[in-house]
């Protein structure tokens, strides 16, 4: 086993099981928190009473209200998003959604340490990376206001530190890090996720499987990261298609949602790889789904990968309840049994997109960090080409 570090992340509880109401007010007074600013996803807030009930909850503690995040994460929306938080002064953010406001947050948050004003300084605090794949991260002060999440997908973007930001002038989706951007607390309701629509959940959840798989394969293992990821997908594999059949199980659903909690705990701990950087530019350059990003790549970058990743890929089969199998088949097996997308045809991607999206991964910390090493735009074009 290579020298190696596990950093844990600045996240101090993750509460399941219970009414989300209940436990954001309790964790409103361990915090001591008096002015409770919620941030939720526009559908949830609108067209069901999941964020009405909190702020009944919650009382004259819940001081405002921004609906208006946007899929992706665009720089606007985020300058947009911190503007309405620091109008209301709250000292406590309570999120509610999936993916997209989740990150929308965690980039909020540097942009109110920092005291960003336009697109441009944001950019600024974007990593970069080296030839080697190697991550440079600009520093950002503490966060000044700190949030909880109750996710309503199964991203995981409540686990990690990384917020993705989308830039449309270089259409191109950035990473952005900050140690204390994270969750202070997960809340992992079952009950509130029923209003998800079936393909966000199933989706998100290959997005969780594709945090393992990925996590597993890594140029840069970690013992305690593996543990979780294999438990993580033992679960995911049974409970999500459990969940496309009994979507009203919220014992299976709260599975799933404990199932991502494992199979993401290598989120900014072990380096991804194309997965997830070809993916993220899919969302940038063509507009698809996040979960669907990964329900179209993932089976073909492990192909693509696998005489680099052979090890991997049997104690990932082994996970799936099939020792012997072929890793890529059985997760291509599960994405069809979901009912989602399996090729880029399938989300409108076609080779007219391929040169922006090639382009736009080259410059990906992940892409950099595959397993194979990707050196050449003409590499993505022959993974994308699988994914046809």
């Amino acid at each position: 086993m290579k020298p190696g570090k596990y950093s844990f992340i600045q996240q101090e509880q993750v509460i399941w099981g219970r009414p989300a109401a209940d436990a954001i007010a309790d964790v409103a007074d361990e915090l001591g928190a008096k002015r409770l600013f919620i941030v939720a996803s526009k559908t949830l807030n609108r067209k069901t009473d999941v964020v009405a009930t909190i702020r009944a909850r919650l009382g004259a503690r819940a001081v405002g209200l921004f609906d208006e995040t946007e899929e992706h994460s665009p720089q606007g929306s985020v300058l947009r998003t911190a503007a309405a938080i620091a109008a209301d002064s709250p000292d406590l953010i309570v999120t509610i959604g999936g993916g997209s406001p989740i990150d929308t947050v965690k980039v909020a948050q540097i942009v109110l340490a920092e005291g960003i004003e336009t697109e441009a300084q944001l950019s600024a605090y974007r990593v970069t990376t080296n030839a080697d794949g190697s991550w440079n991260t600009p520093k950002s002060k503490p966060s000044p206001i700190r949030q909880i999440v109750v996710p309503t997908t199964l991203s995981a973007a409540e686990f990690s530190n990384i917020g993705g930001s989308t830039d449309r002038v270089r259409q191109v989706k950035d990473l952005y890090v900050g140690k204390t951007i994270c969750a202070q607390a997960v809340i992992l309701d079952p009950a509130v996720t029923v209003h998800t629509p079936e393909w966000l959940w199933l989706s998100t959840g290959i997005r969780a499987v594709d945090h393992a798989v990925e996590s597993i394969c890594s140029r840069t293992p970690n013992p305690f990261v593996d543990a979780g990821s294999l438990e993580g997908l033992k679960m995911l594999s049974a409970s999500l298609r459990a969940n496309r059949h009994a979507p009203g199980d919220l014992d299976m659903r709260l599975q799933s949602q404990l199932g991502v909690w494992l199979a993401s705990i290598g989120i900014g701990r072990v380096e991804w790889g194309a997965s997830h950087g070809i993916g993220h530019q899919l969302g940038g350059v063509a507009g698809v789904a996040h979960g669907h990003t990964s329900c179209v790549m993932l089976p073909n970058v492990m192909r693509w990968n696998r005489e680099h990743v052979a090890e991997p890929l049997s104690r990932i089969a082994t996970a799936f309840g099939a020792p012997g199998g072929d890793a890529p088949d059985l997760v291509q097996a599960l994405i069809r049994d979901l009912g989602m997308p399996t090729t880029l045809g399938e989300v409108k991607v076609g080779r007219e997109h391929f040169d922006r999206i090639a382009a736009a991964a080259m410059q990906s910390p992940m892409v950099k960090a595959n397993p194979r090493p990707i050196t050449d735009p003409a590499q993505v074009r022959e993974i994308l080409e699988l994914a046809l």
